[in-house]
């Protein structure tokens, strides 16, 4: 991962999670309201705002839809999933 856009970001943010999002995006809106009522803090990065910024974290991630998380809450950033698996995760 030396050049991984992802470790970029992290490394730039002191918040708990780093998401990627996307307009229109129902399980982006149910993420950032299960992150806040658990009081999770998270930086996002919307892919209808930066296009460019996609395709680096599908091939870092292999994740093809929204939303993209990333756990930062340990000293190497985790790749999660998406909106199910963070919701099972924080259960």
């Amino acid at each position: 991962m030396e050049d991984s856009v992802i470790l970029e970001q992290a490394n730039q943010v002191s918040t708990d999670f780093l998401i990627y999002t996307g307009n229109f995006c129902g399980f982006c809106v149910a993420l950032k309201r299960l992150l806040d009522r658990k009081g999770l803090s998270y930086t996002e990065f919307n892919f209808d705002e930066h296009p460019d910024l996609r395709r680096r974290v599908v091939d870092e991630t292999g994740h093809r839809t929204v939303p993209v998380v990333i756990d930062l809450r340990s000293e190497n950033p985790t790749y999660v999933g998406g909106f199910n698996e963070t919701n099972a995760m924080l259960r």
